[in-house]
C-alpha cells in the first residue's frame, strides 16, 4: 500500500510497480468461457491446433488483471473518480497458463481540471510483463483523481479486492 495518494502525487515520470499474479489454465478457461469465448482461449486441443500452438489468455482478462494489479497497490483507493477510457492498448504476446503478470506504471501527463478544481486527468501508461521480463500488454489509461484539497470523501473505500483465484 502507498497510502493515501491524490492528483498532486502523480507527478509525470513517477512509476508504480505492483505485486504479480500468475494465470491457471482453469482461470483461463473460466473467463473466456464467460466474455471471449474464442477456441484458443477456451479448448486446449483447438488451441494446440491454433497459431499460437497452445492455450492463451484472453487479451481482456489481461487488461483486466492489470488494472486489478494496480488498484491493490492502493495507489488510486482514496483518489479514483473513474475514468474517462483507453487509448493505444496493445497486445504484444500471448499470456499462458502458468504466466505470472506484474505491472510498471507511469504517469505520462497530468492537467488538472480547467473546469473543476476538485480533480484533474491523469495518463497512466501501463506496462504488463511475464515472469521472463517480456512486454505482453501495455496501454495508456485516462483516469480522473480527486485533488488533495478537492473530494476527500468522493467515495468511501470499497472492500479489498478479492486476490487470485477468488471472485
Amino acid at each position: 500500500m502507498t497510502g493515501d495518494l491524490y492528483f498532486e502525487d502523480f507527478t509525470v515520470g513517477r512509476v508504480f510497480e505492483t505485486a504479480g499474479v500468475t494465470l491457471t489454465e482453469a482461470e483461463i478457461i473460466s473467463f473466456a468461457l464467460a466474455y471471449d469465448p474464442q477456441p484458443f482461449h477456451i479448448d486446449a486441443v483447438a488451441a494446440a491446433q491454433s497459431p499460437y500452438g497452445g492455450l492463451i489468455a484472453s487479451g481482456f482478462q489481461t487488461l483486466a488483471l492489470g488494472f486489478r494489479l494496480f488498484h491493490q497497490t492502493g495507489a488510486i483507493s482514496a483518489c479514483s473518480l473513474g475514468g474517462s477510457g483507453v487509448d493505444e492498448l496493445r497486445w504484444r504476446l500471448p499470456v499462458r497458463p502458468g504466466d505470472t503478470l506484474t505491472l510498471a506504471v507511469e504517469v505520462v501527463e497530468a492537467e488538472p481540471s480547467k473546469s473543476r478544481p476538485d480533480r484533474g486527468r491523469v495518463r497512466l501508461l501501463y506496462r504488463q510483463m511475464n515472469q521472463h521480463g517480456e512486454m505482453v500488454a501495455s496501454w495508456i489509461a485516462n483516469h480522473i483523481f480527486a485533488t488533495r484539497a478537492g473530494l476527500r470523501t468522493s467515495f468511501p473505500p470499497g472492500p479489498p479486492a478479492p486476490g487470485p483465484g477468488t471472485r
